[in-house]
């Protein structure tokens, strides 16, 4: 079963993170195989939630972009370097393909061999040489085992056809020689006592024992076999390795590799196939040109968002199969109909509460203080307008399973999380910020909370200056800053760009300026986006 990915937004906020969490420990438990991910940094506040209730971080996910990995191409397709050109051959035909990457002991690719190279290895290449092994040269010829000095043979082939006495004269025979003969004692033994790599009796011949004492004696490999000399010379080149003729100019691919670049590279080098491997160069199987349109996009089910830009690069590629979020009806299509779970609620958690009811799932303590968090964080202690009486009923009722008073465990979160020192003003603004469309135009809102709000003040050209380099390097039409302050339950306004006078029209305050209060503002869902949207139509 494929793995689905669950995962919020690019700017995993508590909500967010703990969402993907507890949503995939449901669909798990229904018999899904899922798995939380995090498109970006997790900040102090989660990192805090996480610690309490000793839950794993999600591992980071960024691009959801089709792989190589995600076509069906053929893995585990590879042959060992010591194979035989007639085992190749045989193992193309068997897997019906028109070649095959070859790999040494450890599977690292050595390089890649067709069909076309081994007629051309049959038909034009050397027949003089040899590179096989004692077994494999067993093999081929179903041969006998007479004495095995040693298993690697190379070296130069011979077939005797003189008269022994005029092979032996005119002969100089050396270690690396490799004799074919038939039953000629002569020139058994000159070639035992020149201590050659491998001599080879056809024909079932006698051996001499004499001469088996001095083949073993010299370290002369001995073998039989019942084919004629015709025969045994024709055999005995299929018994070359496969390793011998491959070529290290192959090109392969990386199995995390995107499809599209694959496509465009298998274009340009027209080859039909290619080598998959790891990062470790480690092969792992064939992709034939045939292969690419089995594809197996990636499955996900988005949670907290439903906004092409604020979701993982490459969401257009995947196969959403589930939305669970609280915001408006964001842009994000899909290609078939999907379950999607939208609720007028404070918190994506709350959803997914109401999801655990319904299905009967028990609710670990480790999953109800990961969601408790969510909504907490989210609906500010429940404070923020949008909170709803089922997000209160959701908290109350965790809080039971919990045994725990909700309201100065979320302080201690909130306490855990506003802390602004050591931090950039590009982290500070960065940490959760989103992009919104309004017909051509586009606008990001940020969103704080702290208690830090007099270092803010002291610091406020410096937060407007990076505020305005973030708006020209994003090309919005505007960017605002808005630093909550949990207590006193409102929020300070810190802007770029075009936006002082929809900012006066829309909270109606005349000539707005940087670090304007405005009491009671705490939610960017539904306070300040509709705001915006409404003054930008």
């Amino acid at each position: 079963m494929n793995k689905i990915y669950i995962f919020g937004h690019q700017k995993p906020d508590t909500d967010s993170v703990t969402a993907a969490i507890t949503l995939s420990y449901l669909k798990n438990a229904q018999g899904m195989n899922t798995e939380p991910r995090c498109l970006g940094d997790i900040n102090e506040e989660t990192k805090f939630v996480l610690n309490k209730f000793k839950v794993k971080a999600p591992k980071y996910i960024n691009d959801v972009r089709l792989q190589l990995k995600d076509v069906s191409y053929h893995k585990g397709l590879y042959i060992n370097q010591n194979a035989t050109l007639k085992e190749t051959y045989d193992y193309l035909v068997k897997k019906n393909v028109t070649g095959v990457p070859v790999v040494d002991n450890n599977k690292i690719l050595l390089g890649i061999v067709t069909l076309k190279d081994l007629a051309k290895e049959i038909i034009s290449g050397d027949i003089t040489k040899l590179n096989s092994s004692y077994d494999n040269i067993l093999t081929i010829l179903e041969g006998e085992e007479v004495v095995k000095a040693s298993n690697k043979i190379e070296g130069n082939l011979f077939i005797v056809s003189y008269k022994s006495k005029t092979f032996v004269k005119s002969v100089d025979l050396k270690e690396d020689d490799i004799l074919i003969v038939g039953d000629r004692e002569h020139i058994h033994e000159y070639a035992v006592k020149s201590k050659v790599k491998l001599l080879i009796v056809t024909g079932n011949g006698t051996i001499e024992k004499n001469i088996i004492k001095t083949a073993i004696k010299n370290k002369v490999n001995i073998i039989r076999t019942k084919f004629d000399t015709f025969h045994t010379s024709r055999l005995i080149t299929y018994s070359n390795n496969i390793g011998s003729i491959v070529s290290n100019e192959s090109i392969s691919f990386k199995e995390k590799e995107f499809y599209d670049d694959f496509v465009e590279e298998a274009k340009r080098l027209k080859h039909n196939n290619y080598p998959i491997v790891d990062s470790k160069n480690k092969c792992l199987g064939l992709m034939r040109i045939t292969d690419i349109n089995g594809k197996n996009s990636k499955k996900v089910i988005l949670v907290d968002h439903q906004e092409l830009e604020q979701s993982a690069f490459g969401i257009e590629e995947a196969e959403i199969i589930e939305i669970v979020d609280h915001h408006k009806i964001g842009n994000i299509s899909t290609k078939t109909p999907i379950n999607f779970r939208n609720m007028t609620v404070g918190s994506t958690n709350t959803i997914i509460y109401e999801m655990y009811k319904e299905a009967g799932v028990r609710i670990p303590k480790e999953i109800a203080g990961s969601m408790i968090s969510g909504i907490l964080s989210d609906t500010l202690i429940l404070q923020s307008p949008t909170t709803t009486d089922v997000d209160r009923k959701a908290v109350t009722d965790l809080a039971n399973i919990l045994k725990i008073d909700y309201i100065k465990y979320a302080i201690s979160m909130f306490k855990a999380g506003t802390s602004l020192k050591g931090k950039t003003k590009d982290e500070i603004i960065n940490t959760d910020l989103k992009v919104f469309t309004s017909g051509d135009d586009l606008f990001a809102v940020s969103q704080i909370f702290t208690l830090d709000i007099d270092d803010i003040k002291e610091e406020l050209d410096e937060y407007v200056s990076e505020l305005e380099r973030i708006n020209t390097e994003m090309k919005n039409r505007f960017t605002i800053l808005a630093v909550t302050d949990v207590l006193k339950n409102g929020s300070y306004i810190i802007y770029a760009g075009d936006c002082k006078d929809i900012l006066s029209d829309g909270f109606n305050i005349p000539d707005f300026k940087q670090m304007t209060y405005i009491d009671k503002l705490v939610s960017r869902k539904k306070q300040i986006v509709p705001v915006l949207l409404s003054e930008l139509e």
